[in-house]
């Protein structure tokens, strides 16, 4: 089987940055990101990218009242209140007019309207599952929560991208029980290993810096065989698109190389390139973060004619992988 390229954004707007970054230094990117998801989606048309937009339940609603009243049954008790975006909540204002930061339906509404693009779930809550006091229980409420309000507008979840990629296996199979098919996992090297926010050292974070100019760690392609090993299926990431920063605009030309050496690789073994990032990282910027993107996405196209590589979500992933597991069934039988 031909390989594929995987992209995946963490769509969450001020739900996945509120306990890490204050709203007023930050501001710029999260309106921004308003801007850049139809500048996004034109892009996807443009080059027919099939595309998993992992999207926190909350920004599916038109209002807070509409949000209340649609809560999980069980919410998480965080040892650190901070984290929890519940306790954020009571900050938001009335609606999506009032508050573009906190509502996001119309975008929604967009990403739905377009074509290959699939909404997956990043967590009803942005939920940070690896932080002290989050139980399965509260992660099976919020993933049910989060199924029910994407129901109601015609969506069904099938995959899942683990807020601040915290999981673990008893995650997994939980998710799998509610129906989940298939979610990202992190790249196969230590310093890519999920930990909760205390266990987070500089130099690892330095590292993963350097890693996304300098290959220092691989390209972590993924084989169809490795991802039909388990099941939710494990679609890993393979990189992180940083966005651009004129601090380090001279380095620019090696991030986009490094990218582009990994989809090579893939495509011509007939494996996986799995590339991710959130909306607001593109919202400051964005002429040079776009013209970045475009770059990637006519590689992808050379590579496409060449080796056949596919452009695929990570719901078709899974698809093919269930359709192969099937093949192998009826050949044994």
């Amino acid at each position: 089987m031909n390989g594929a390229f995987v992209i995946s954004l963490d769509f969450e707007l001020n739900w996945g940055t509120f306990d890490a970054v204050a709203l007023g230094d930050y501001s710029e990117n999260i309106l921004g990101a308003r801007q850049v998801v139809p500048r996004l989606l034109e892009l996807f048309t443009t080059y027919g990218m099939h595309v998993t937009w992992a999207t926190v339940g909350f920004l599916f609603f038109e209002s807070k009242a509409e949000l209340l009243r649609h809560l999980p049954t069980r919410l998480p008790n965080y040892v650190h209140p901070e984290y929890s975006s519940y306790e954020w909540l009571k900050q938001v204002g009335e609606d999506e007019q009032t508050d573009p930061y906190h509502f996001g339906k119309s975008l929604v509404d967009q990403i739905m309207k377009t074509p290959h693009q699939t909404i997956g779930t990043h967590t009803f809550s942005h939920l940070s599952c690896l932080e002290e006091g989050v139980t399965l229980e509260a992660f099976k409420s919020d993933i049910e929560a989060a199924k029910r309000v994407a129901a109601s507008h015609n969506i069904t979840i099938q995959s899942i991208v683990y807020p601040r990629n915290q999981s673990s296996e008893a995650f997994h199979q939980a998710a799998g029980m509610l129906g989940i098919e298939v979610y990202r996992g992190n790249e196969q090297h230590r310093i890519y290993h999920p930990d909760a926010r205390g266990d987070e050292s500089l130099f690892r974070r330095a590292v993963r810096l350097l890693d996304t100019y300098i290959n220092l760690t691989g390209h972590h392609t993924s084989t169809w065989n490795a991802i039909q090993q388990s099941h939710p299926y494990n679609v890993p990431s393979s990189r992180f698109l940083r966005p651009y920063f004129p601090s380090l605009r001279m380095v620019e030309f090696l991030k986009l190389r490094r990218i582009k050496q990994g989809m090579t690789q893939a495509a011509k073994r007939g494996e996986l390139y799995h590339l991710w990032w959130h909306p607001h990282n593109f919202g400051k910027n964005i002429e040079q973060n776009v013209d970045m993107l475009e770059a990637i996405l006519k590689h992808y196209k050379v590579l496409e004619k060449e080796y056949g590589w596919m452009s695929l979500s990570m719901e078709e992933v899974a698809e093919h992988c269930h359709q192969q597991t099937q093949v192998s069934q009826q050949g044994h039988g």
